[in-house]
């Protein structure tokens, strides 16, 4: 348990002030008297057992307003695991051609960027103790997730992927320079990145061999992945009526570019025009050499705001309510 914002919780220790100057302070006299002693009788007379009820919500209210202001967390936990030396970025293509149905799973006919997903969500959850980052691009690249061992984080960062994010093209060279910046500072063994694209380059101020030369100078391995079958693949498009048609595309692959890329960094280019070849593909990188090293592995922690703030709220709206129906006083 901790306070994003512990600074806010100073503020509690004004509550008792300010109820203490209240109190001293009493508020304007309903009636005024020429005497007092036209009201010696009632001088004895106390707050009201509804008064100390609404005045107590009150400074609860406020209380609780305080400690969600602060941002209580509850962490997930912490303990140590062990962590392979293979740190892995996989870089991936979301431009518009991404959006070809040529690939099928389950009897129905998906797009590359589905298949894509479905197999990366595979391989995720086969090397648990690997950190694993995930860069994406289309005319420029964005980094989703930097190498981490929080793997359900970055299975949720893979479902959110959609095309269109960036505007459309094919950055090759910059994704890989995106994927190597993350990938120079960290001091493990063995580094690689697993570029996945169905064009070629197009886009990005980068070009893919010398991107190449620079992931071979720093050791980090490139293994490459031209997805897509050949020849010419299905685009979906919709009519006037929002009927779904379909036009034959051809398939622009620069696969010597690839297969140049990976050479020259020790890795290697692989060709996925189906499911299960993605999928066999992934298997083969999957069996890489691993190394062991301890790591500290921190979870997330959980947002408690809205379990304090809310109360507060709906007391502090109660009082409001009680004192000016039920529990109505005098001004």
């Amino acid at each position: 348990m901790r306070f994003a914002h512990p600074w806010f919780l100073l503020l509690l220790l004004l509550l008792p002030v300010l109820a203490w100057l209240k109190g001293k302070r009493g508020g304007q006299p309903a009636f005024l008297y020429s005497s007092v002693a036209l009201v010696k009788g009632i001088t004895g007379v106390t707050r009201s057992h509804a008064g100390r009820i609404l005045l107590r919500l009150r400074w609860l209210a406020l209380g609780l307003l305080i400690v969600g202001l602060a941002r209580p967390q509850l962490g997930l936990g912490e303990h140590t695991v062990r962590a392979s030396g293979v740190d892995i970025v996989v870089a991936i293509d979301l431009s518009g051609s991404m959006n070809s149905e040529d690939f099928e799973m389950g009897g129905r006919r998906v797009n590359r960027l589905f298949v894509a997903k479905d197999v990366l969500r595979s391989f995720i959850q086969k090397r648990p103790n690997d950190r694993i980052g995930l860069v994406a691009f289309a005319g420029r690249p964005y980094v989703v997730s930097p190498p981490t061992l929080d793997h359900d984080f970055l299975l949720e960062d893979v479902d959110r992927l959609r095309i269109g994010t960036v505007e459309d093209g094919t950055a090759i060279g910059s994704a890989i320079t995106a994927a190597l910046n993350r990938l120079a500072e960290l001091p493990s063994k063995s580094r690689i990145i697993i570029l996945m694209t169905d064009g070629q380059n197009n886009a990005g101020k980068v070009p893919p061999l010398t991107a190449a030369d620079a992931a071979q100078a720093l050791g980090v391995k490139i293994y490459t992945i031209g997805v897509g079958r050949r020849g010419t693949a299905p685009v979906p498009y919709f009519d006037a009526f929002g009927q779904k048609h379909y036009a034959n595309v051809k398939v622009d692959i620069d696969e010597d570019a690839l297969r140049t890329i990976a050479q020259r960094t020790g890795g290697a280019y692989f060709r996925g025009d189906s499911t299960d070849t993605l999928r066999n593909i992934y298997n083969r990188i999957d069996r890489m050499e691993k190394s062991s090293a301890e790591l500290k592995k921190y979870q997330r922690y959980k947002e408690l705001f809205e379990l304090v703030a809310l109360p507060g709220f709906v007391l502090l709206m109660l009082e409001i309510i009680l004192a000016n129906t039920v529990w109505r006083k005098l001004p």
